[in-house]
């Protein structure tokens, strides 16, 4: 006859060979993809639907490069069914003109190919890390839906517009803008002088002209804040 102890042990023991190894269950799951194309300076860049992390260089190459990282931070029941999650969240490029590029990102329809007309459904925690890198001259459009946008040595024309997250501009200290930054819950804080209002009861409102602007800013944001640095 076994002792009750030794027979505690055997089932104890038998449970925890049932169970995934620590390493395992905690192990993010990721892919991460990059593109790189040709693009003159001075053109016009469209990135619409972004989400997560979004961060824009601008360098002195006359080519645009792309990479974007998905990840899942747990693992789901089974690797192909985090695959078509992490596949279900697209991103394409698409050259409209010679000078005019659109990147945008896609998510999987809730109601799948029989309503592909109503809205697309969240993201299914699959998280997205966007690095790109532009030419100098380079005029940004963004709409992000939420998350962080970072962008840093831009020269040409930005328009950025985020549901919520944050807005953060590095400009050189020695270039001129015309600013129009508003948030409807959140505030804008600019290292450049300007007319801050607050329209709104928790928003914030700032503006700054000049005439002729070598360089126009105009940002919107609902739930966060606008940040704007000049870098000596």
């Amino acid at each position: 006859m076994r002792h009750p102890c030794a027979i505690a042990v055997l089932v104890l023991g038998a449970v925890a060979a049932t169970l995934p190894l620590s390493g395992e269950s905690q192990q993010p799951v990721q892919i991460s993809g990059t593109e790189r194309l040709d693009f003159p300076p001075g053109g016009t860049i469209h990135i619409n639907g972004s989400y997560g992390y979004l961060v824009v260089e601008g360098w002195d190459q006359p080519a645009v490069e792309i990479t974007v990282t998905k990840s899942l931070p747990r693992p789901g029941e089974s690797k192909t069914k985090d695959q078509d999650r992490l596949d279900g969240v697209q991103v394409a490029t698409n050259r409209n003109s010679a000078t005019e590029l659109t990147i945008s990102t896609t998510l999987p329809s809730r109601h799948g190919d029989w309503f592909p007309f109503l809205p697309p459904s969240k993201t299914g925690g699959v998280a997205t890390e966007y690095e790109i890198h532009v030419p100098r001259d380079t005029r940004l459009a963004i709409q992000n839906r939420a998350g962080y946008v970072f962008v840093n040595g831009v020269a040409g024309d930005i328009e950025a517009s985020v549901s919520r997250g944050d807005i953060v501009l590095m400009l050189p200290d020695s270039g001129t803008y015309s600013i129009d930054a508003k948030t409807k819950l959140g505030a804008v804080s600019s290292d450049f002088d300007g007319s801050v209002l607050s329209r709104y009861i928790v928003g914030q409102e700032f503006e700054r002209t000049l005439v002729p602007p070598s360089q126009h800013l105009y940002l919107r944001m609902g739930f966060g804040g606008i940040t704007i640095k000049a870098v000596p």
